[in-house]
């Protein structure tokens, strides 16, 4: 974009999942079959200035367990969002996602948001069972990479 302030926008959100550390190839593993590549909302590959590091990917439809992040800490914190895409119901997640945090499993099925302080153990992360395709995003306080440790 041009103008003063075009280089502070990301209007075309890249692949970026050779950033992952933990989870698809780099952590041993596919990509769950119910996940697209994760996409860059923001970070600083893109936005020089960003101190924040955005990633959204959709999850669809799945009928069984499947494990999607292994896990894993950092030294910066997290905020992971699930995002269900009904406007009449917004709350209804339209899936099971479950997390570790620390050793504690919890289950989402509404619309959610987790955050995970620098150096907690999280994860793993997955679905037990996905209706209807929901967002997911991944908020990192931190510009360079999401899953850097």
């Amino acid at each position: 974009m041009s103008g003063k302030y075009g280089n502070l926008f990301v209007t075309h959100f890249q692949e970026c999942g050779g950033d992952m550390v933990y989870e698809g190839e780099p952590a041993g593993q596919r990509l769950p079959p119910n996940l697209d590549e994760p996409l860059a909302a923001m970070r600083s590959a893109d936005v020089a200035q960003a101190t924040t590091y955005i990633t959204t990917s959709w999850v669809k439809e799945i009928d069984h367990e499947v494990e999607w992040v292994r896990e894993h800490e950092h030294v910066y914190d997290e905020i992971l969002m699930f995002v269900g895409n009904d406007p009449n119901n917004p709350d209804d997640l339209g899936g099971e996602v479950y997390m570790t945090i620390e050793g504690e499993r919890h289950v989402l099925t509404t619309t959610s948001s987790v955050f995970i302080p620098a150096g907690t153990k999280h994860c793993p992360l997955g679905f037990y069972k996905v209706e209807r395709p929901f967002r997911f995003f991944a908020v990192a306080l931190s510009g360079t990479g999401r899953y850097m440790p």
